[in-house]
């Protein structure tokens, strides 16, 4: 049954080969999140327009048709009462528009508040962007490490299936132990099981990224293997931190909130000032009621003006919330301050941290080389029974792990050069 559905699953799987550019073609296109981020921008352009129309006039209309009763009179003492005959059928139609000339600064504010808003949202797509294609580009790499691993655990195994050969040979001879056999098998049993590991590790890497690009369950991503041949820019952090200082989408969020918080405190200055409209009605009314006995006829009155209106209580109300505006505005030159001082202090870290990787590379190739070395030499001691198993053993776990390190550090070169332009808004 097992090896039946291994079967199935390879029948359905398909290897993918995938560059560090086709992988974040696929995040532009697949991310939800990059999706949502996108919707927030429509959401934040319809604000703008919704802003925009308050500038559009006003303009309402009612209609009405009523049943009048008969009209009773009486004296003021509510004796000699009579009826006088109304007209039953009441009608009333009523047209009235406004047009704001001026509003304080209202509704210029609230326009640019919503633009600005836009502009907060279009940003945030631009975060979110660097955010997934960071996280898929760290899946994309784990993967790659993991494929190296793999490939050096196999390389091993391979070269201690040939040693264990070897030593059969010579104990059939009777030039070794059984036990020396017994210990290379061991050595083989542990190679093996921490490939299986990585196999797993691999298969969980792939099904991450798989879901990330939105790609079909089964599907074996290969990731691109000239990616660590490739020659990296060391760009000194000063022109990192120009670049962050230019492109950081965090930097462009702070920067826009201070924008935003002066529009929110013109708003709050506004409702000190006057609001001044045009206006304009007609009112189409029957029967006339004013008229003792009611006229059975219809009148037609109409108007236009200028209004002015001001709230008197604004003078004694609105001071705190300019107040509370210009604390808010004050608190965003402060935030920006903050996040300025954060990508600085992340650029330097990440700076930092790539040029010391490629020291760790340097370090890590002379160790590989150095213990390959040593490998050879025991290896020729031990075939010449000059040394014990257990040097061989040594020997073997020192260069795996050598070339483990190695692949790590290569790795760590990219991830770390890809978290520079993360940071500074340019992935």
């Amino acid at each position: 049954m097992i090896v039946a559905a291994c079967s199935v699953m390879s029948v359905h799987a398909a290897e993918l080969p995938l560059t560090v550019g086709q992988l974040f073609e696929r995040v532009e296109t697949q991310s939800r999140a990059l999706g949502a981020a996108r919707a927030a921008v429509d959401v934040a352009r319809q604000g703008v327009e919704v802003a925009r129309s308050a500038w559009l006039p006003d303009v309402g209309a009612n209609l009405s048709i009523s049943y009048l009763g008969n009209t009773l009179i009486t004296s003021r003492e509510f004796d000699e009462a009579q009826w006088a005959h109304t007209p039953h059928l009441g009608n009333s139609l009523s047209l009235e528009a406004q047009q704001v000339v001026y509003s304080g600064g209202a509704i210029p504010a609230s326009v640019r508040l919503a633009e600005l808003q836009q502009r907060q949202a279009e940003t945030g797509v631009d975060l979110t962007r660097q955010q997934q294609r960071f996280l898929a580009l760290g899946q994309y790499l784990d993967l790659f490490r993991l494929n190296n691993r793999m490939r050096v655990y196999e390389q091993n195994i391979a070269l201690t299936r040939t040693l264990i050969d070897n030593i059969r040979e010579k104990h059939a001879q009777g030039m070794v132990l059984r036990n020396d056999i017994t210990r290379y098998e061991l050595q083989m049993e542990q190679l093996q099981l921490g490939l299986t590991t990585l196999r797993n590790q691999h298969s969980i890497a792939n099904h991450q990224l798989c879901n990330t690009l939105g790609l079909a369950d089964g599907d074996v991503i290969i990731p691109d293997t000239t990616l660590v041949k490739q020659t990296l820019a060391r760009d000194i952090e000063a022109q990192w931190q120009q670049q962050a200082t230019a492109s950081s989408p965090v930097l462009r969020q702070s920067t826009l909130g201070i924008a935003m918080t002066e529009q929110q405190e013109r708003l709050a200055r506004s409702e000190m000032r006057p609001k001044v409209a045009l206006f304009a009605a007609d009112n189409f009314n029957g029967p006339i009621t004013l008229e003792i006995p009611p006229l059975n006829k219809n009148i037609n009155v109409w108007y236009l003006g200028v209004g002015v209106k001001y709230n008197i209580g604004a003078l004694y109300k609105s001071n705190r919330k300019v107040k509370q505006a210009q604390l808010a505005r004050l608190k965003s030159i402060e935030d920006l301050e903050v996040a300025a001082q954060g990508v600085n202090n992340a650029i330097q870290a990440a700076h930092t941290a790539y040029e010391q990787s490629y020291v760790e590379l340097a370090t890590q190739q002379k160790s590989v080389e150095l213990a390959r070395q040593n490998y050879e030499v025991v290896n020729e001691r031990y075939l010449n029974q000059l040394a014990l198993i257990t040097d061989m053993v040594d020997a073997s776990n020192l260069l795996l792990n050598a070339q483990l390190q190695e692949v790590d550090a290569r790795i760590s070169i990219i991830m770390a050069y890809y978290k520079l332009h993360y940071l500074a808004g340019t992935l």
